[in-house]
C-alpha cells in the first residue's frame, strides 16, 4: 500500500484524521520532567503513547530535535521506532535542496530514519523533489499554501487568477505519477483552500493551522469536503498541561479533537 492508501485506511478504521505534532520546546516541557535523564525522550514518548488511540499519524518537527544536537538526533531515531504500527509518521523537515543533496536528504529520512512521509519545499523547482518521488511507497507533502501570515508575499505572487501557490499545485499534480504526492495547505486560509481544492481536487492535503495558530477546523472542512486530509495539531495538544499530568491532558485534548472530526466523517 502507498502512504496515502494507508492514510485513507487508517482514517476509516480509527474514525479520525488527526496528526499529533511532536514539537518538544525545552521551555515548555514540565520542569519536573526536564530534571530527569533522557527527559526529551520521556516527554515525547509519553505524548505518543497517550495520544496514539486518537490519531492516525505523528508529525515530527525536525527543528525542535536538531536544536538538541546529537542527543536530539538520537532521540528522534528512538521515537520513530516507538510509534505504534497503527499510526503513520511524517518528517516535518521541509527539505528543498537539489541534486545529490536532495538525494541524500531523501535517503536519510525515508530509508535510514524510515519515516512514512516528508515535507519538502518546491522553491528550487522539480530537482528539489524528484529524489523523494523515487520512493513510491512513501509520501511527500509539498509546501504550497502555508498557514503563516507572511507566506502571502511569496505564495500569492503575482495575484489574480494564477498566484504562485496554484502554479505549484498544478505542477505537483503533473509530476504525481506514483500517486504519492500531497500538498501542505494551511487551515488559516479557508477561502484560498477552496480555490486550491477546485484546482487540484485529487491531491491529498496536510493541513496545519488548527489550534494555536487560530485556524478553524469547521471553516477549513467547509472548504475541503470529501478529501484525503491529515490535520496536524501540536501545541494545543502536547502542552495541554504544564504539570506532571501532561500526558493525560494531551490524551484528553486529542480525544476531544478526534470527536470533533468524527462529525466530518
Amino acid at each position: 500500500m502507498t502512504f496515502f492508501e494507508k492514510l485513507e485506511d487508517l482514517k476509516t478504521r480509527k474514525n479520525s484524521f488527526l496528526c499529533v505534532g511532536i514539537d518538544p520546546d525545552y521551555e515548555r516541557i514540565p520542569a519536573e520532567i526536564r530534571r530527569q535523564d533522557k527527559f526529551l525522550y520521556t516527554f515525547c514518548h509519553s505524548i505518543i503513547k497517550a495520544t496514539a488511540p486518537y490519531c492516525i499519524a505523528f508529525k515530527f518537527n525536525f527543528a525542535f530535535f536538531e536544536a538538541f544536537g546529537a542527543a536530539g538526533w538520537e532521540t528522534l531515531t528512538r521515537l520513530r521506532r516507538s510509534v505504534p504500527a497503527d499510526c503513520l509518521t511524517v518528517a516535518d523537515a521541509k527539505r528543498g535542496d537539489i541534486g545529490n543533496s536532495a538525494r541524500h536528504y531523501a535517503r536519510a529520512i525515508l530509508e535510514h530514519l524510515n519515516f512514512d512521509a516528508v515535507t519538502v519545499s518546491p522553491y528550487l523547482g522539480f530537482d528539489a523533489i524528484e529524489p523523494f518521488l523515487n520512493y513510491p511507497q512513501k509520501g511527500l507533502f509539498v509546501l504550497c499554501l502555508t498557514s503563516n501570515p507572511g507566506a502571502r508575499e511569496i505564495q500569492d505572487y503575482p495575484g489574480g487568477d494564477q498566484p504562485l501557490f496554484l502554479h505549484i499545485a498544478r505542477r505537483v499534480q503533473d509530476v504525481n505519477v506514483h500517486k504519492n504526492c500531497g500538498l501542505v495547505a494551511g487551515a488559516t486560509k479557508p477561502d484560498q483552500l477552496r480555490v486550491l481544492c477546485e484546482t487540484v481536487p485529487d491531491l491529498p492535503l496536510l493541513m496545519p493551522g488548527v489550534g494555536a495558530q487560530g485556524g478553524s477546523l469547521n471553516a477549513a472542512m467547509q472548504a475541503v469536503p470529501h478529501r484525503n486530509i491529515l490535520v496536524p495539531i501540536s501545541r494545543s495538544i502536547i502542552y495541554a498541561s504544564d504539570g506532571t499530568d501532561f500526558a493525560e491532558a494531551a490524551a484528553r485534548a486529542a480525544e476531544t479533537v478526534r470527536d470533533q472530526m468524527q462529525a466530518y466523517l
